[in-house]
């Protein structure tokens, strides 16, 4: 039955109901809700024109009688700067920058795009931005938003204008957040220029923290005044319960607050509360490393977090219920990890270190003194991290302690090096050449990150510590596929390779550092000249031959590329049309599929048996050759390999993979060698043992990254452009070999040397390797 005419109108003129879920009726309920909101305390800011003296009871925030708000009991001069502006009747603004009709989001109406949110009159004012019924004299406020400098307001979101077809204005305050929208975006972008600009105006706030520090750092020197300070501000001592508002000012709202990886993060403000809940459990763990790394990663994440960790990390540290107990030591050991992995600002650096030395003078000989002696020691040497600290050096720090840092050197035993926090790659080098005895060799030497992927030199100003927790991560990431990554202490750039001395610990270095090129295919020559060396590597590994000495892999010996490129190539098939493509795919799911699939794995497996066949029958060459070496010893081994590898020309330089890319329109790049040697730069065509061209340094005008990607080398009018993806280690190696010319005069390459080399020729078996003669032309043995 049909509700009669009469009742209909009484429900819709009942105060309150929502029609179409747009309310009405609660304008002014909500209006007189957000101005008695606004008028409340703010407890934990102030202006920082305020100069007057604290001599005020700061207690620690305690929650309100409501249990909705929280607030800090404070003196009458630490009230709000929030401007009394309840609902009132509109009067004319003499100071109203920016007046217009905008709509405001009610209660998520912008989330149903068939409901238009409501509209109304905003005036922006210098101190707050106001809105009103209507814009006619008279018309009632409904609400006020106080700017201050820790406002912030969103640009216009062009992904919302496609979806509601309206450009958003945000604009976050203390406790609220105004959505508002337009239809046109040059008035949006108007009214967020003149918000912005308001709140650039405003001078920046304080919280009673920074008041604290401040008068702290000013009665450092009377100590009376000091305890009188620590004892009437509770928010400066250890508290058990919990923080409802940061100590320090950050900004509302979430702006930059996007993490890289999987990690999420909210606003400063709430990941600053979060995070003093997560220091708070930190005194009941069992195992507290990883709850101190969970923190360290949310610091490196969110920069801005660093001042507040280290003031809430200051706050627990005074004055505990348990001075020395195993709580009070693990804030101490997460003061310890912050200090040798961020730097804070110099405001919260003077707070710092007068803690310090007040845990000192209070404690002396303590664990604490110990640990603040540690502390103010590591932030001296501090400059910032790229990764936090691994979970082996977290707990090594825990104990004050230095970390033990493997360093692998081809052909010699591992070295064991002690590390701390701030090593750097450079005097672990350093080190190594001096312990090695390498300290006369005109050759550079640079630790590599190594692993049967790739490997790459590690920059000289580079953190050992964070190259390890690297290595820590992946190693979580591939567990099952790759063996760790390991460091390794090699050549870095030859400036002399024909004067190294036989017997050295050095020519073990460059022996090792022949065969590592010759297996990445990097040394061109013929075939039987790579199973000479593979021969006399044996005779390096296990002297004589025998049948029961061990035997190295193929791939350990011989370059893998050679024997693919025996293989016959796959069939080349002309690219289907898309109605055969169509047919293809409809197909692929039923039996031909399965036949297609079949015919797939028996051909991958007679090329397998192939390769083992290739294999099978280098090895027996390689063999044979071994056994022609008899009574060969180990040192006159490794001097004819490295003799045979400096028969190339380019031996000595550095090899990059690099696409050149070609002039000609529609001309593709070109792949190629990019050498880099101590005298000159070349280009090589893989496989190719001479050059297509070379430049000495004195051609070369300038260099650099264009982009991540490109390398610019400019040689005298033109200029060289290659894609690479080491653009950092190409530019590195050059400037590296432009100092040393600079520190020392090369030969020219007129001028005959002025020492003959130390390496005499040794003299292989007859039959061993072909006879002498130029440098083999082959071609490009790769696949």
């Amino acid at each position: 039955m049909p509700f009669p005419g009469g009742l209909w109108w009484l429900l819709c003129c009942r105060r309150g109901f929502t029609l179409l879920r747009r309310d009405y009726g609660e304008a002014e309920r909500e209006a007189d809700g957000e101005a008695e909101e606004e008028e409340e305390a703010s407890f934990e800011l102030r202006a920082h024109g305020d100069q007057g003296s604290l001599e005020v009871s700061l207690s620690q925030p305690t929650r309100s009688s409501s249990g909705s708000e929280r607030s800090l009991l404070v003196a009458e001069e630490m009230r709000s700067l929030i401007v009394d502006k309840g609902p009132g009747p509109v009067e004319d603004e003499p100071d109203a920058l920016v007046k217009g009709w905008l709509q405001r989001e009610m209660r998520g109406c912008m989330k149903t795009p068939w409901i238009r949110p409501r509209k109304y009159w905003f005036v922006l004012t210098p101190d707050s931005l106001d809105y009103y019924s209507s814009n006619e004299k008279g018309a009632r406020r409904l609400g006020s938003l106080v700017l201050t400098s820790l406002c912030s307001v969103l640009w216009p979101d062009k992904q919302l204008y496609k979806e509601t077809g309206y450009w958003s204005v945000t604009v976050f305050g203390r406790k609220h957040c105004y959505r508002l929208y337009t239809e046109h975006l040059n008035e949006a972008v108007r009214w967020v220029c003149a918000v912005q600009k308001v709140i650039d105006s405003k001078a920046p706030v304080q919280t009673p923290t920074q008041l604290l520090m401040r008068d702290v750092e000013e009665h450092r020197d009377s100590p009376e005044v000091l305890e009188q300070i620590y004892r009437c501000n509770p928010i400066l001592r250890y508290t058990s319960g919990p923080l409802y508002a940061p100590l320090l000012p950050f900004p509302y709202g979430s702006l930059d607050q996007s993490a890289p990886g999987p990690r999420s993060y909210t606003t400063l403000r709430d990941e600053a509360v979060k995070l003093f809940n997560s220091l708070q459990q930190l005194e009941s763990e069992r195992d507290p490393v990883p709850l101190m790394q969970g923190v360290l990663q949310t610091c490196l994440d969110l920069p801005p977090l660093v001042d507040e960790i280290y003031c809430q990390l200051v706050k627990q540290t005074t004055e505990p219920p348990a001075p020395g107990g195993q709580g009070d030591l693990h804030y101490w050991q997460l003061l310890t990890c912050m200090s040798c992995t961020f730097l804070p600002s110099p405001p919260v650096l003077r707070f710092l270190r007068f803690h310090l030395d007040r845990t000192e003078s209070r404690f002396p000989a303590s664990e604490m003194a110990k640990y603040a002696c540690f502390i103010r020691e590591a932030l001296g040497k501090t400059k910032g991290r790229e990764c936090v600290p691994s979970l082996e050096e977290i707990l090594v720090l825990m104990q004050r302690q230095e970390m033990i840092c493997t360093v692998h050197c081809p052909g010699a035993p591992a070295c064991s090096v002690a590390i701390s926090s701030h090593t750097t790659a450079e005097e672990v080098a350093q080190e190594l050449v001096s312990r090695l005895g390498l300290s006369q060799s005109p050759n550079l030497f640079a630790l590599y990150e190594q692993s049967r992927r790739r490997e790459q030199p590690v920059g000289s100003a580079t953190l050992l510590a964070d190259v390890l927790t690297r290595f820590e991560n992946l190693a979580g990431e591939d567990r099952e596929q790759d063996p760790p990554c390991r460091l390794c202490f090699k050549h870095y750039g030859f400036l002399d390779t024909d004067n190294v001395p036989r017997d050295s610990l050095e020519f073990a270095l460059l022996f090792e550092q022949a065969h590592e090129m010759v297996l990445r295919g990097y040394v061109p020559t013929s075939e039987e000249t790579l199973q000479t060396l593979a021969a006399l590597r044996l005779q390096s590994l296990n002297s004589d031959f025998s049948t029961h000495a061990p035997f190295p892999r193929l791939e350990e010996l011989f370059p893998p590329h050679v024997l693919h490129a025996r293989l016959p190539p796959l069939p080349h098939r002309p690219p289907k049309c898309r109605g055969a493509r169509l047919r293809a795919g409809l197909l692929a799911g039923g039996l031909w599929g399965q036949a297609l699939a079949k015919q797939r794995a028996e051909r991958d497996q007679r090329l397998r048996g192939r390769l083992r066949e290739e294999g099978a029958s280098t090895m027996a060459a390689i063999v044979e050759k071994w056994k022609l070496l008899q009574g060969m010893g180990r040192p006159e081994a490794m001097a004819a390999y490295v003799a045979l590898v400096r028969e190339w020309p380019g031996f000595g330089s550095t090899l990059f993979d690099v696409d050149l890319q070609a002039s000609p329109v529609g001309a593709g790049p070109q792949r190629l060698w990019l050498g880099i040697g101590a005298k000159a730069v070349s280009l090589y065509k893989p496989g190719e043992p001479e050059p297509l061209d070379s430049f000495c340094y004195g051609r070369i005008s300038s260099f650099g990254a264009s982009d991540s990607s490109t390398f610019r080398l400019s040689v005298e009018d033109r200029d060289l452009l290659f894609e690479t993806s080491q653009v950092d280690e190409i530019a590195q190696l050059l400037k590296t070999y432009l100092a040393s010319a600079g520190a020392q005069r090369l030969p020219r390459p007129q001028e005959p040397p002025t020492s003959a080399p130390t390496l005499e020729p040794t003299v292989l078996p007859q039959g061993l390797c072909p006879a002498p003669g130029p440098w083999p032309p082959v071609g490009s043995s790769h696949s």
